[in-house]
């Protein structure tokens, strides 16, 4: 499938910044940006990154065409040079990254970029857009899947979806974070992933009656046949005329893969239950149910706990639309330059708000594990050239907090390099996994957090600490920054 091309899917300040670069002379200076979140969404403990490998192919096909140059010209605010400069342009820095599926948390570099500055801001927008959305929809997909514990659970929210690549790259995003499937036929295309569903109110209301209805469908698909129970009247009707079918099925000979009930309006829980008691007693223990209606991690959680007989969950909007957190929340921070002999200058933005200060200079993230439980420990911010080893003794410090620690002794923990090369000179060195081998990754990814950390009312927060070195120097900056102006701080009076 072509991939488009979206080297305009960007703000119009992107372009004037480069501009500028370009006529100041400094559009070669190389830089470090990094890409993170400060809060996790949901209130949860923790993230999934999602959305690398459209990140990647969004890189590999930018081009600024006769069409984008033209368009940029009628705007009337970049000179003849600079449009030239464009129609040759091309990434060719580094860039690095946490894989796709892979828990994260708050403050850690998602993905870092080291290139030309005219290149890497150049980047911003787009990258913010794809990672922010898939990786949204991939950690509510995650506490969905949770929720349900062993019980498949399918993405269908595509109607809902706040339109066509929301629907179709949210849905794998979906399938990343656990869902079993989906009902997008183009996200299939496109991503290989299973596609599945059953039959809408409409197909019922066409024809003379319910149950000639289920016995068509039947006819069409045996070894698919879910059929969708409550158009009329849920125990009285649609079930009966549903076991009905299953019965003539059964003594036709036909041996079907897959026969269930969806139950799509109504109390689920006491619906479920005396569904699967009526399917029970007719002889049909195997006949699944699955349900579906507004549902997300909490309703599914609380229809858990009344003891429904639900065991396939049909999800959309609320998971589709992330309903309860509409924004990941993930910024693009400068935070280095490298000179030409290769020295780094430390770049951060200090503001009056806390959370919005970033940490300075290079960086990389080691992931520490406990060694006998492959549970996370923390996760640890570090400088570029810094290194870690789990033979040595480690003394881990809240960096906010420092009277808070942790020390861990030597092989009584395990290290792990989260941040991997994805580009490097411009040549993508990275392939990325497909979409079910990501989900596959991801599943192993949520099983190193503890239980503590995936409750949905106040979980355990996992520990991001900074090393001694990044700790020092952050803090040195903020004194220097702090105190750089000459100009005495007023005081306002009302």
């Amino acid at each position: 499938m072509r991939t488009p091309n979206w080297t305009l899917l960007t703000d119009l300040y992107q372009l004037t910044m480069m501009q500028g670069y370009y006529k100041t002379g400094i559009a070669k200076q190389k830089v470090v940006f990094d890409l993170f979140y400060r809060t996790n969404p949901y209130n949860s403990s923790y993230a999934v990154t999602a959305g690398l490998q459209q990140a990647i192919e969004y890189i590999q096909n930018i081009h600024f065409g006769e069409e984008e140059i033209t368009y940029l010209d009628s705007l009337q605010l970049f000179s003849d040079d600079f449009l030239e400069y464009l129609s040759e342009f091309r990434f060719t820095g580094d860039l690095y990254a946490i894989p796709e599926g892979t828990v994260v948390f708050p403050m850690e570099p998602l993905i870092r970029v080291q290139a030309p500055i005219i290149e890497a801001q150049f980047l911003e927008t787009t990258l913010l857009n794809i990672i922010n959305h898939q990786s949204l929809i991939a950690t509510k997909a995650s506490r969905v899947a949770w929720a349900a514990q062993k019980d498949g659970v399918m993405e269908f929210g595509l109607r809902r979806a706040q339109g066509p690549d929301a629907g179709t790259y949210g849905a794998r995003a979906a399938v990343i974070g656990g869902c079993t499937g989906t009902s997008n036929l183009l996200t299939g295309q496109m991503f290989n992933v299973p596609v599945k569903g059953t039959h809408a109110h409409s197909w019922v209301m066409s024809f003379p009656d319910e149950l000639t209805a289920f016995r068509e469908y039947a006819k069409l698909f045996p070894d698919n046949c879910i059929l969708l129970v409550d158009t009329y009247d849920t125990l009285r009707s649609g079930i009966p005329n549903a076991m009905k079918v299953f019965k003539e099925m059964k003594e036709k000979g036909i041996d079907s893969k897959l026969l269930g009930i969806r139950l799509d309006s109504g109390d689920l829980a006491y619906l479920s239950k005396k569904a699967r008691e009526m399917l029970d007693q007719a002889g049909f223990p195997d006949v699944i149910i699955s349900a579906s209606g507004d549902l997300d991690e909490y309703s599914i959680q609380e229809l858990k706990r009344q003891g429904s007989s639900i065991s396939l969950w049909g999800v959309g909007t609320r998971l589709i639309t992330s309903e309860d957190c509409p924004s990941f929340g993930g910024v693009y921070k400068l935070s280095a330059h490298i000179n030409e002999d290769g020295s780094i200058i430390p770049k951060m933005k200090i503001s009056d708000n806390p959370v919005k200060v970033t940490n300075p200079g290079i960086k990389k993230v080691f992931r520490i594990y406990d060694k006998k439980t492959g549970k996370i420990k923390a996760d640890l911010i570090a400088l570029e050239e810094e290194t870690l080893d789990s033979s040595q003794t480690l003394t881990l410090f809240d960096p906010e907090n420092t009277w808070k620690q942790m020390t861990l002794q030597p092989h009584t923990y395990e290290v792990r390099e989260l941040l991997i090369p994805i580009f490097i000179n411009g040549k993508n060195v990275y392939h990325s996994p497909n979409t079910m081998d990501i989900r596959t990754y991801c599943q192993q990814e949520l099983s190193t957090l503890w239980d503590e950390c995936r409750r949905f009312h106040k979980p355990h927060r996992m520990p991001v600490d900074l090393s001694e070195k990044l700790y020092n120097l952050r803090h040195s900056m903020i004194h220097k920054l702090s105190h750089k102006s000459k100009e005495p701080y007023k005081e306002f009076h009302i």
